[in-house]
């Protein structure tokens, strides 16, 4: 089904402003002055705001894991895929990748935090953003061998989520790179204990 080039002005148009300013802040007059559309275009394809903000969210979400996972794919192993992640908040929140739009957090957090009612489709569109990554870095993490995969890719993406909160709260453009540090001590570590299990094993089996 063809996309309608209106419906994308809007969301486009929606996205930058959404990011830049915050979903409350943004009224629906700015984004059709934005998107050069008449208001009667923009209620023929979003009965209100709310169902735009849903609408942005998820391309946000589309836009956000192709560029994110297509960048670590890149990396030639499990291991390097993992810690690349880093190396993408780095250059990401440097506004030298993903957008050239200045660095302004992440609109998950941005929108679970004005809406921050779990049950809110906003909140919830926000969630099921993370869950999508947590998804693909378990298996990233299974991939790699390690043992208690889910635990390991939750720790990992903490570090992730908090170098993101520290970079736009404070503005701390090194803040990737120290959670790529902390990053690599937890593969060590893991790595350590997955070769001491496996000789357990190999111990049993003789």
């Amino acid at each position: 089904m063809r996309r309608s080039k209106k419906r994308d002005q809007l969301i486009e148009s929606a996205l930058q402003l959404f990011y830049k300013q915050g979903f409350h802040a943004t009224g629906v007059d700015q984004i059709i002055s934005d998107a050069g559309v008449a208001r009667m275009t923009f209620y023929k394809h979003f009965p209100s705001k709310h169902d735009l903000i849903i609408a942005t969210l998820n391309r946000r979400d589309e836009k956000f894991r192709g560029w994110l996972l297509g960048f670590i794919a890149g990396y030639d192993s499990a291991w390097a895929q993992l810690l690349g992640m880093f190396d993408a908040l780095d250059l990401w929140f440097r506004g030298k990748a993903f957008s050239e739009q200045q660095f302004s957090g992440c609109m998950f957090i941005n929108a679970a935090a004005e809406f921050s009612d779990l049950n809110l489709e906003a909140h919830k569109v926000a969630a099921r953003h993370k869950a999508l990554l947590r998804e693909k870095f378990v298996s990233i993490v299974e991939a790699a061998g390690f043992l208690e995969p889910e635990e390991l890719a939750s720790q990992i993406l903490l570090l992730k989520e908090g170098a993101i909160v520290t970079a736009q709260v404070s503005g701390d453009l090194k803040a990737a790179m120290r959670a790529k540090k902390v990053a690599e001590v937890l593969l060590c570590t893991a790595e350590q204990r997955a070769e001491s299990k496996a000789e357990q094993r190999a111990e049993q089996g003789k």
